[in-house]
């Protein structure tokens, strides 16, 4: 399990039903947290790193834990570690190799550490120091790092992270344009209805289950190698789209799969929140969220971005009070239902 893409023979019809049913199938371990475990999902595909936001002791952990299970996700494959203001280099990518600094070399051994990783989590990201920052805005823009000197590729396809607060600090402003996607993980026991007597009962639930060393939600329903195939899915789609040279207009994916009235909302909307609501959207960030749209809309109709997918950049802010805005005026620019519902 989460070995290479299976390309030659995989099926990305039934990748996509199996990724749909692994997601479905998490909804019952968390109350009101669906929308979170959709956008996960959807990041997952896309290949995006995804940033949840929250106060300790709201399940952001626990998502990624989750989430992470039931792919099977086990050994090199997968990399945890939080983050504090002393950590080090070292810690995420592996102690300098002792042999090797005799004859000169600064190798570092990377077994069990980020470079190896094709899924990471990382807490507290924002705790990362300058050295550590370095490392990680490589990673996330060229997937590689440097060992020696030597710029080394890296097998990383997905990344969580997690953080009590967005620091507003230029030094992380860089990291904050990483993540194209944002979300919080408000406490439960404040959304109402019967949430409070759910959230006690989902809790002990599962502390009898890792009590008993019990992963129910772990039910093989899809792997790492269904979400590289249809990552590898898209991407294909994207590459069929050719220039012919003796066309006078060139046929794009957004052609094919935006259509124009979704395309002018899109335009309109990134142009509206820039302007009125000071939400910086840089040139990287709308080319990863078409990106993450195009994810959106093959994970959940294996067609066509429509006019509701654009509610994806209700997710775009950079401080919780920016997302607290766009949680209510992106639906009401679309003329949506809320975005993140009361309880689910």
């Amino acid at each position: 399990r989460g070995g290479s893409v299976m390309s030659a023979v995989g099926d990305p019809e039934l990748a996509r039903r199996r990724i749909l049913a692994m997601r479905d199938s998490l909804y019952p371990y968390f109350v009101a947290k669906n929308h979170i475990i959709d956008l996960m999902t959807v990041a997952a595909v896309a290949q995006e790193p995804l940033l949840l936001v929250g106060q300790p002791g709201t399940a952001k952990s626990e998502l990624v834990l989750k989430f992470t299970e039931a792919m099977g996700i086990t050994g090199e494959g997968y990399f945890e570690y939080m983050l504090t203001e002393f950590s080090e280099p070292s810690e995420i990518l592996g102690a300098l190799d002792l042999g090797g600094l005799k004859d000169g070399r600064f190798t570092r051994r990377t077994e069990g550490k980020l470079p190896l990783a094709k899924v990471a989590f990382l807490d507290e990201i924002f705790n990362a120091s300058s050295a550590i920052l370095n490392v990680l805005l490589t990673i996330l823009n060229e997937r590689k790092y440097y060992d020696d000197g030597r710029a080394v590729p890296v097998p990383l396809k997905m990344l969580f992270a997690a953080t009590n607060q967005i620091p507003d600090h230029f030094r992380m402003a860089a990291l904050r344009d990483r993540f194209c996607i944002k979300v919080e993980s408000q406490p439960v026991r404040t959304q109402g209805g019967d949430a409070f007597s759910r959230l006690i009962d989902a809790g002990l639930r599962n502390e009898s289950w890792r009590n008993a060393r019990l992963q129910p939600w772990r039910a093989d329903v899809a792997s790492l190698d269904d979400f590289l195939l249809a990552h590898e899915t898209i991407l294909t789609q994207m590459g069929q789209i050719r220039t012919d040279p003796y066309e006078e207009t060139e046929t794009t994916d957004r052609d094919r799969f935006m259509p124009r009235e979704v395309q002018a909302v899109f335009q309109n909307l990134v142009e509206t929140l820039a302007r009125e609501y000071r939400i910086f959207i840089s040139d990287r960030k709308v080319v990863k969220l078409y990106k993450v749209l195009r994810a959106k809309a093959w994970l959940e109709r294996n067609g066509e971005i429509r006019r509701q997918d654009l509610g994806l950049l209700a997710y775009l802010g950079d401080t919780v009070e920016q997302l607290t805005v766009l949680r209510q005026k992106v639906p009401e620019y679309l003329g949506l239902d809320e975005i993140v519902p009361a309880a689910n």
